[in-house]
């Protein structure tokens, strides 16, 4: 890992942006590095356009502004590669995870990326594991894979660390599952 790892995440509210940036900071500091998550949205309504930002550093993290050159991208709904200019400042080498059932080839005609796809149908996972839409996990699952960033184990820590009294542990193990077919299923 370079001195500092930048992930932007764009969604909509209720798919769990935030909440996955969350708890990529989580997992990072059980393995002992400086963390920062916060999200940036409008209106405090379910659907409405979310981006949640995280930075994961072996040193000191000293600025506070919005990531405007990410080394990944995660995108949680699909629809937003038509709309937004979601590769925007990525890194040439950066990397797109895209929420989508569409090839990787697919999302680099549409979005003009020349870097590095992966796709996973992180909505299809979630309903079959967790019961509803619930994409960030899946997604989490696909960035551990591509990038090493994090330990799998460090991930599966964080979500019974954020996840265990809201949801159980049923619950937890639920999205455990979501987060290892998000793993096993990313295409490239």
């Amino acid at each position: 890992m370079s001195d500092l790892f930048e992930i932007r995440i764009h969604g909509r509210a209720g798919q769990g942006g935030k909440t996955g940036g969350q708890i990529l900071a989580y997992a990072a500091f059980y393995e002992g590095k400086t963390v920062q998550a916060f999200p940036e949205y409008g209106s405090e309504r379910r659907g409405a356009p979310t981006v949640a930002y995280t930075r994961i550093s072996n040193k000191e993290i000293r600025t506070h502004e919005p990531i405007l050159n990410p080394d990944v991208v995660i995108v949680l709904d699909e629809t937003y590669i038509f709309t937004l200019p979601i590769t925007k400042g990525l890194k040439e080498n950066g990397l797109l995870i895209v929420n989508t059932t569409k090839s990787p080839e697919e999302i680099k005609k549409i979005t003009k990326f020349n870097g590095k796809v992966i796709t996973v149908d992180a909505t299809g996972i979630s309903i079959a594991t967790v019961g509803r839409e619930a994409p960030n996990i899946p997604t989490i699952g696909s960035l551990i894979k591509e990038t090493n960033i994090l330990k799998l184990e460090s991930v599966e820590k964080a979500l019974d660390e954020i996840f265990s009294e809201k949801i159980g542990k049923n619950g937890v193990q639920k999205n455990i599952e979501a987060l290892k077919r998000g793993y096993m299923e990313a295409r490239s």
